[in-house]
């Protein structure tokens, strides 16, 4: 199922069908969808990255202090490192990806795949790419930080 358009997050990558992977909730789960969007574009036109969880019945899940499950911040953080990893690449496309190919990745995860893809759905997707690429520049000395403080536990923990 894809995520609505309609709403003030504009999603740019897509794991659709995230239900069929969600967990110990695969295949009942109401997580349809996961995404990174823009949200809250200034007078400027610059725009802040941020990630959503969408429920079913394509309504969006409310409130700033929604629960997360483990498993799912953590396939959040492989939606965010496998897009950064093609936003690092995606000046060699006119577009920032290539719409003959709009899926970037399927990763496997429990006997399935979680697909990251270009939300081609989106009415506005080149302009939307553009804005959020430049979002992941002026952040990448943010973003960076933390994922090397990532990188550092997860290997420290072995893995």
């Amino acid at each position: 199922m894809k995520p609505p358009v309609a709403f003030n997050h504009n999603a740019v990558v897509v794991s659709e069908n995230y239900e069929r992977i969600d967990g110990r909730f695969a295949r009942r789960s109401a997580a349809i969808s996961l995404s990174l969007g823009l949200t809250r574009r200034d007078e400027r036109g610059k725009a802040d990255v941020s990630a959503k969880v969408w429920g079913s019945g394509g309504e969006p899940w409310s409130g700033p202090s929604e629960e997360l499950p483990l498993h799912r911040i953590l396939d959040l953080s492989l939606l965010i490192c496998r897009s950064l990893a093609h936003f690092r690449e995606a000046y060699k496309y006119e577009h920032l990806y290539d719409p003959q190919r709009p899926v970037i990745d399927r990763i496997g995860l429990q006997g399935n795949a979680m697909t990251v893809a270009i939300n081609t759905d989106n009415v506005g997707i080149h302009e939307d790419l553009k804005l959020f690429s430049q979002a992941l520049n002026d952040n990448d000395e943010l973003i960076g930080e933390r994922l090397r403080a990532l990188s550092k536990i997860l290997k420290d923990m072995g893995y």
